[in-house]
């Protein structure tokens, strides 16, 4: 199997970067690699490209995990070694996290697990993630929407406890109730969660059939979201507690509602700046005059100078957006891309070739980029 690539390494960032160089420069490399931004040959490898750095930024942006993989590398955010979302579980980590529970509670904040009543383990539900897609303007302006997500109820047949109806949960024998065992070795005396009731203190004969013992039905719950305005691209949103519940009584987890922004027919962001080319008949860049140009929120105007060329930008300050934390709105830099009129008319042509034959009259002055250029090429040659 393939080794993981150091998280740091990926975004580029040391290992003491700070919250926000984390985020900067995951915001560029998903900007890069970003699926609508790559198409062809290179689609896969770029979306190859912006998986890893998402991964590597869900686990560095979030102080638990960060402190967990900085501690142990990438074991310490595999949930298949016990260390995944929500800190370590029941299972995998086993009897050494329980344990030593206090040193890992000052580690991971104390979010991993702990006692309940009865000296049950408790633990907090694991995170969710939702991708939601936004168009530019909602990005930029923001909204409120609704979106539907998981959620957990309590099974109507059963009333939450699990049993069969006529029946009940029983104290677990193994471990009498507490949810935990004791277990001696040598000197040490280890606490693990009880592999029978699996920490519950019970266990019941007879599962209800319509929720199979968990007490609990999956269905689906609407939530109301509101999108900031200048939120961007990879960008979270915190709902806390929506995420999945807690085990014993624990703490649900949280959902992260994570920011997609699809691709602009005209404009292209780059931070709180938009961009955009502007198509310009060749007459009108030669002779120079008024033209409108889109903007986010109503349209703008543009003097052209004549004998405007082909590329030219033109800025036009507070016409971007103002991002999340910024005082006031980015530029729109509009970039002209002067069109060759195509599908001419006898007569069209005719007037052309007489143009230029007069424009070849009146020497180099009208075509100065021409001949500074061909001054370059018999240079080259020599």
């Amino acid at each position: 199997m393939a080794t993981k690539r150091d998280y740091y390494d990926i975004l580029g960032v040391p290992k003491n970067a700070s919250d926000d160089d984390i985020k900067k420069a995951y915001r560029k490399l998903a900007m890069k690699y970003h699926p609508d931004r790559n198409q062809g040959d290179e689609a896969k490898k770029a979306e190859d490209k912006f998986k890893e750095a998402k991964e590597a930024y869900e686990m560095l942006s979030d102080p638990q995990k960060r402190a967990a993989y900085d501690q142990f590398g990438h074991a310490g955010v595999d949930p298949n070694m016990g260390m995944g979302r929500g800190g370590p579980g029941p299972e995998g980590f086993g009897g050494f996290a329980e344990a030593f529970g206090d040193i890992f509670g000052d580690i991971f904040g104390g979010a991993a697990g702990g006692r309940g009543r009865g000296g049950q383990q408790v633990y907090r539900g694991s995170d969710l993630s939702y991708a939601m897609e936004i168009t530019l303007e909602e990005a930029a302006f923001g909204k409120e929407t609704q979106i539907r997500v998981p959620s957990w109820e309590t099974c109507d047949t059963c009333h939450g406890s699990g049993a069969k109806p006529g029946t009940s949960a029983k104290t677990c024998p193994t471990c009498n109730g507490a949810g935990t065992v004791h277990l001696r070795q040598g000197f040490f005396s280890i606490q693990q969660t009880c592999p029978h009731c699996h920490g519950s203190g019970k266990i019941i004969p007879d599962p209800c059939t319509s929720c199979s013992g968990a007490g609990k039905i999956k269905k689906q719950k609407t939530l109301e979201v509101k999108i900031p305005a200048g939120i961007n691209e990879g960008m979270r949103i915190r709902s806390a507690g929506n995420g999945e519940p807690g085990t014993n009584g624990g703490p649900p987890g949280d959902l992260y509602i994570e920011i997609r922004v699809r691709q602009h027919e005209i404009f292209e962001r780059d931070g709180d700046d938009l961009h955009c080319t502007v198509p310009v008949g060749l007459t009108t860049a030669a002779l120079g005059g008024t033209i409108e140009v889109p903007t986010l929120g109503a349209r703008a105007e543009i003097e052209l100078p004549e004998g405007t060329q082909h590329g030219k930008t033109f800025r036009l300050r507070g016409k971007g957006i103002k991002g999340l934390r910024s005082s006031y709105p980015g530029d729109l830099y509009c970039h002209v891309s002067v069109e060759t009129p195509v599908k001419l008319t006898e007569h069209q042509r005719k007037l052309l070739k007489e143009l230029d034959e007069s424009f070849r009259k009146g020497g180099e002055r009208h075509s100065p980029n021409a001949k500074s250029w061909t001054d370059r090429v018999k240079d080259l040659f020599k």
